[in-house]
Formats: C-alpha cells, structure tokens, sequence
C-alpha cells in the first residue's frame, strides 16, 4: 500500500482515525476516516479554472449511502444503489450549510465534497464521520478555505448529555443536536427536541462546540503535517468605476427610497427602473452591463445593510423586533382531512393532512440496522409562482426536502403514540406566496391543520426566524426578529427556533459570516421565544386552539383488536385468500401486525363492525356443543357443506337435517341457505360436523346446550 500516515483521538468514548495519502492521492484533498467499525472516504476536489457566467460559489456536496456498508443487497429491480436518499441529501446539506461560508465570496471554481459510506457501525454514526471527513479533506487540499471546522452531534437520554450517540441511544434520546464550530464561534446548530427548555438548549450547544474545539486541535495538527499550500484563483471583483458611475445614476439617498418598502413586487419594479437608467445612459459598455445586475445586488445590499446597523430601520418599516402582520384560518380546502392556511406578510403557507392506515407509513430502507417506517410525513413545495417567476416544475429539491423535514421534525415530539392514534399522517405544505421564512410559516400552518384533522396532538407548535447584521466587531450587530427576503439575502444568518410555549422542538441555524459569539446565540433564542409566545397566544389559539373530538367524515375510520398470532394464518388464508374476501366483501383495508395487532379501516363503520365479527369468528376456537349459524355453500348426496366463519367449512349429514328421514338433501336445503346449528365436534380427520335437527329453536333452550356465535353472513 507504501506509506501513508495514521492518526488518532478519543472521541465520544471512542476511537476517531484518520488515514492520509493511503487512498484517493488524486483528490485535491482525501481522508480515510474510520470510527469504530464505520468507514467513510472523504474526498475534496476542485476544478482547475472558474466556471463562467455565474455569479455564486458553485459547491456540491454529495452522501453516498452504498448498501453493502451494512450487508445488505440494494432495493428495486436493479439492485444497485440510485438517487440519493431523503438521509442522504439532509445529511449533504447539514454538511454544506456550515462550509459555505468559509470558502472565497468570489471563488468560482467547481468544488465537490463526496463522502462515501463503506461501512456503518451501529454505535458509530456515519454522518459525523462524513462531516468531519469533508472538513478536514477541504482543509488539508489547496482549495482556498477559512477553515479548519467540526461537528458534534449531542443527545440527552435520561438527562445526561451523550456525544455523538449511535443509532440505540439515539432513538431514546430527547435531544437530536448537531453543531458545527470553527476555532473561534459556532457556526450551524441543526436540532429536534421534546420541549427543551432554552437554558438547557444552550448548554447543549456550548457543550457540542466545546468538543468541536477539541477536534479542531487535532485537525491542526495533520493541516500542519499534511496540509498543501492553497492555490491562487482568479478573483471576481467589479470595478470601482462600474460602481461610481451607479451611483451617479442612483444615489445612495434615492437607492435608500427605492428599497425602503413592504411590497416585494414594488421593490423589484424600482430596482428594475434604477437598471433600465443605467442601460440608457451605459448600454454601450459591454463590460459593465455583464456586470450590471451583481453591482445592482451589492448596492442593495450595502444601503439595507446600513439602514438596518447604523438606522435601525428595517425596509419595510419595521421596528427590529416587530413581526409581520399575521392571519390564520383553517377548513379551506374541503376534502382534505384537516387543512389551514398561515400568512405572515407576504409569505402565505397552506397545509393540507391527510390521514390512512399505519399500512401506508413510508418504509424507510437505508443505512440503520433495521428496515424503519416513517408515520408522519411533512413535506413542503415551493412552486415558482410563489414568488412571481415562470419555470417547469422538475419536483422537490434539496432545498424543499430540507424545509419538510425541518417542519416534520418540529411537529413530531408533539405527535400522539400510534396506541393513542392508530393513522399514518401526511403533511404538505404548498407554498402560496413567497417573501422569508416559509418554512416557519408551514410548522405554523401544520400545526392548526393537524389540529383541524383530529390528530390529538398534544400542543400546538409554532416556528419563527430571526436575522443578523454584523458591523466590524463582534459587538456591532443588530439580531432582527421575522426576517423577510431581503433580510434573509442581504443578512448574515438565518435562525430558524419552533417550539410550543413549553420548549423548543427544532432549531436550524445557517449565517454566511464566519461564525456567531455566545451573545447573538442566547439573544436569537430569546428572541424567538418571545415571538413564538405571540403567534401561539395571538394568532393561533384563537382560530383553533385544540384537537378537534371528531375526525373528518372524509377520512377513514379505524378498528382495532388483538388475535392470536398463531391465528395469524387463519385470518390471511392459503395465498391471501380469506383476508382479500374479508376486503373485497366489507369494503375496508385490513392491516395484521406480526404481535397479532390488528386493524380494520374503513369509512362505512357498519361494515367495519362486520369485518371485525368476521375476522373474530376466523380465530375462534369451535367447540363441541357451540351454537352457531352457516351459510349452505355445497350441496352433496350424503349431506351439505356450510361456510361457519370466513374461509371454515363443517358438514351437515343428511342424517342430521331433519327429525323424519329425508331422501335428497334439496328437499330441505338450498345453495345460500342460512342455518342455525349444533357442533358436534370434529371428525377423525379434523373437520368439523354439525346438526341442524339437534339445535335447540329458541333462546332459552340454546343456552342451556352452549353459547351462541354470530353468523358467519351478518347480512
């Protein structure tokens, strides 16, 4: 293999090595990475020359879950891995959201980060491998970058911190927490919670970048061993002339006006008319109209920027920790089990529920030890309309899968238990109108729809984001409650906080600075208290503040029982026969877990009931003496067959129909006949025999021979 060199540190109670120049030596920067028995290459290349025409940092980060990692063959048809998983583009974006910031502003080179995942250890979470893989892959390259950073996932089972647990704990854990750190300040918290009070939300982040700056100690260490000197890049600057000659056309105090509004279209049309001047007076400078619309965006953003520090004055108006005007109601859309719509400003959510059997959870086939299966379902749209533009629908992105599970995560703590609440759920939230923060604006929305569904869950949920203006120290700075588009593009953070008026149960933090003190945290956080508390109490509460008792008269209705799971067969029948009868007569869908735990859905509750009779009848135990009625289903010379319980037969022998001998058994029984009968137990091969001449023919005598049983045809 020739000589690579090995490091290694104790981490969470465990063994983090790194593996340099033993494997991938053609990347810009590599790290083998193992973790326990988990495995991940993590590799960091870029392209020789800036991409052209773009105007952003073209990064790419990709997760790449391979199935062998666990043993596994890979689902579908042809066996082989294909698109990312839901997992897998979280986790690439968890790993994105703290990097970005820290390569180039005008770096335009092509750079991708591919984590690729070759073997799991159960106790050993892949993720943080690949997190801290790519970081310090990125770190050790000559790709320019400001790092290096860490990451630190944190739970909490029985009130005790663990760091970086494994798949068990996690599933006990009350606390699902994620913090990327540089050296200095923290710079992405990711977390769900059950209800986390503030005080004990910050601890845990501080917890997490006290052990980030341990990991970056041992970073330095191979950077100083390994690391290559970063390369020189072309660099994106726009002439000062260019921007002399802009605000000649606009000064500052008329670019002021043209910003300072409410209305997103309004700002928009003033920008545009600021840009159509300029191309009058400039439209024959080929160079400077290419540079046109990015001098017009940092122009933009310089004035709001310096309303917002040095004024106080938000574009719209607004006082720092004022929200936008805000509307709810709920019932809107009248076939869905439960909808509502959430309006802040011009962000408008609505969300639509949708309840069926736990049958229809989603399975979730990936890198845990265990097939899972998703219960509820959150996700989120963003059509182009949303926000006044033209262009195909191509189906989620990143970017949406992201926002749906950030509001699938806020609402799951408050979720009843499927004992509680026997439904798969299914949220969506279609983005109607677009300006910040939508994906708060859906926790909001799904909330109340969930409510007006007759989910029982147990507090309402609220989501509200917070920006930031940083000046030249870390003590100039302005923290914004509700931050609209223009904020949120122009600012330097975007701190999302859901929670009920109890706790937190999500969190997601991005910035484009590099990194966040303690200070801006704590005061984002209470912050977001505070608003929350107002849209739960003001807004909310008053259009819907409780479960609704009853579930909509469109959505299905559920039975369960219990069987014995050795009747389990019974109930399915030879090749799903019986049970496709049971769903095909009564009209319902029928679930049987492996414990015996049965459910019955449907939107006709009678035949419902008759299902549920029938499949009780299936696992019965006949015995001798038992009463019960049958359906004639076979018509033989020595007697006829009856139908007892779905998918059960018993003979009637001629003998036994009648008091007075009879020669044909059609002189008395039809095909379809309903009988009431006597069992006279089984017969040497196991099948059972009955009477109809033996039964007693009123009530009073049947109980004295044996207890009666429902028909096995109720109708």
């Amino acid at each position: 293999m020739g000589n690579y060199k090995s490091y290694s540190m104790e981490l969470g109670g465990r063994t983090l090595t790194v593996d340099i120049d033993r494997v991938g030596k053609q990347a810009n920067g590599c790290c083998f990475m193992h973790y326990g028995d988990t495995v991940v290459l993590c590799t960091a290349t870029a392209s020789k020359q800036p991409r052209e025409g773009i105007d952003f940092f073209p990064l790419s980060v990709d997760f790449e879950e391979k199935m062998y990692a666990v043993g596994k063959f890979p689902g579908g048809f042809n066996k082989r891995e294909g698109k990312p998983s839901t997992h897998a583009i979280l986790t690439s974006r968890v790993i994105d959201r703290p990097m970005r910031p820290l390569f180039p502003k005008d770096y335009r080179n092509d750079v991708t980060l591919n984590n690729l995942v070759m073997s799991v250890d159960p106790e050993c979470d892949p993720e943080v491998v690949a997190m801290l893989g790519s970081a310090l892959a990125t770190s050790i390259s000559d790709i320019p970058f400001s790092g290096p950073c860490a990451t630190t996932q944190l739970g909490l089972v029985n009130g005790e911190f663990v760091v970086n647990p494994g798949y068990e704990l996690k599933s006990k854990s009350d606390l699902a927490l994620t913090v990327a750190s540089t050296r200095e300040k923290v710079i992405m918290i990711e977390a769900g919670a059950n209800e986390l009070p503030e005080d004990k939300m910050i601890e845990a982040i501080y917890k997490c970048d006290e052990i980030n700056k341990q990991v970056i100690e041992f970073f330095d260490k191979i950077i100083a061993e390994c690391g290559k000197p970063k390369h020189d890049y072309l660099h994106y600057e726009i002439p000062s002339e260019l921007y002399d000659a802009l605000y000649e056309v606009c000064p500052p105090e008329e670019m002021e006006t043209v910003v300072f509004t409410d209305d997103k279209q309004t700002r928009e049309n003033n920008v545009a008319e600021v840009r159509a001047r300029f191309e009058e007076k400039y439209g024959d400078n080929e160079e400077w109209m290419n540079l046109i619309d990015d001098a017009l965006y940092q122009y933009e953003k310089k004035t709001v920027r310096k309303m917002i520090l040095k004024d106080h004055k938000r574009p719209d108006g607004r006082e720092i920790t004022q929200i936008r005007p805000l509307a709810a109601e709920i019932d809107l859309i009248p076939r869905a089990h439960g909808s509502a719509m959430f309006t802040r400003g011009q962000t408008q959510i609505c969300d639509c529920v949708t309840l069926a059997p736990l049958s229809e959870a989603q399975k979730i086939e990936g890198l845990d030890p265990t097939i899972t299966k998703a219960r509820y379902m959150h996700q989120y749209n963003f059509p182009s309309y949303s926000v006044g533009e033209t262009k195909p629908s191509r189906g989620p992105g990143r970017r949406e899968i992201g926002h749906g599970a950030l509001a699938e995560k806020a609402l799951v703590p408050v979720l009843p238990s499927e004992e509680e609440f026997p439904y798969a759920i299914r949220a969506v939230s279609e983005t109607f109108e677009s300006n910040g923060s939508t994906s708060q604006a859906s926790i909001c929305a799904s909330s109340m729809a969930l409510m007006a569904a007759g989910v029982p869950i147990k507090k309402p949920v609220a989501g509200i984001s917070c920006g930031l203006v940083t000046g030249e120290t870390d003590d100039d700075y302005i923290v914004l409650t509700d931050i609209q588009g223009l904020e949120d593009f122009f600012g330097d953070m975007d701190f999302k906080v859901a929670g009920t008026h109890d706790g937190i149960t999500a969190i997601q933090m991005d910035i484009k600075i590099h990194g966040l003190t303690r200070q801006i945290v704590e005061e984002a956080i209470a912050r977001t208290k505070q608003a929350r508390e107002y849209i739960l109490t003001e807004v909310m509460e008053p259009v819907i503040k409780e479960p609704r008792k009853e579930l909509s008269k469109w959505a299905p209705k559920i039975i369960q029982m219990t069987i014995d799971p050795e009747k389990i067969g019974d109930v399915v029948g030879q090749r799903g026969k019986t049970i496709n009868s049971l769903i095909e007569k009564y009209d319902v869908s029928i679930d049987i877990e492996d414990d015996g735990f049965v459910s019955i859905s449907g939107t006709d509750i009678e035949k419902m009931k008759a299902a549920q009779e029938a499949i009780r009848l299936i696992v019965t135990e006949f015995e001798k003496d038992m009463i019960l009625t049958g359906k004639v289903i076979s018509i033989k010379d020595f007697g006829a067959f009856l139908e007892f319980a779905p998918g059960k037969e018993g003979l009637v022998h001629i003998s036994k129909i009648a008091n007075a001998r009879i020669a044909r058994v059609e002189d008395v029984l039809q095909l379809g006949d309903v009988v009431r009968v006597i069992c006279l137990g089984k017969d040497k091969n196991g099948k059972f025999s009955f009477s109809i001449k033996d039964c007693p023919k009123d009530e009073t005598a049947s109980m004295n021979v044996g207890r009666v049983v429902a028909s096995a045809d109720p109708e």
